[in-house]
């Protein structure tokens, strides 16, 4: 795999990312929404040659807050974190990098 072309929209890693209304303060859930349509324009870009983002609220706490899908086939952590391998990063660095811009976002969010 060519690591500096972008790639198809079916071979690039599907980040569902589902944000905790509580994440938003006591009355997050009046805000999740917007928030998740926010979000999901501000990082569209990011790391976009390989990465399809999708910011949803986290409506159901049975599934993960974080998962990876390529070609609409689950990632386990370990064949998720060898994907992002390919492009010079680890799974665990990416998730920490998420969730400080998940910080910054919710910032962005309310000062807007």
């Amino acid at each position: 795999m060519n690591a500096s072309q972008p790639l198809p929209d079916h071979q690039k890693l599907t980040v569902t990312y589902r944000v905790e209304p509580g994440c938003l303060g006591p009355q997050g859930i009046d805000y999740v929404d917007a928030f998740c349509a926010f979000a999901q324009e501000q990082v569209v870009d990011l790391d976009a040659d390989f990465i399809h983002w999708n910011i949803i609220p986290r409506s159901n706490k049975t599934l993960a807050e974080m998962e990876y899908r390529v070609a609409k086939k689950q990632l386990t952590h370990d064949k998720a974190d060898k994907y992002l391998q390919v492009f010079g990063k680890s799974l665990d660095e990416f998730e920490d990098h998420i969730m400080g811009e998940s910080v910054a976002l919710i910032e962005r969010f309310f000062n807007r």
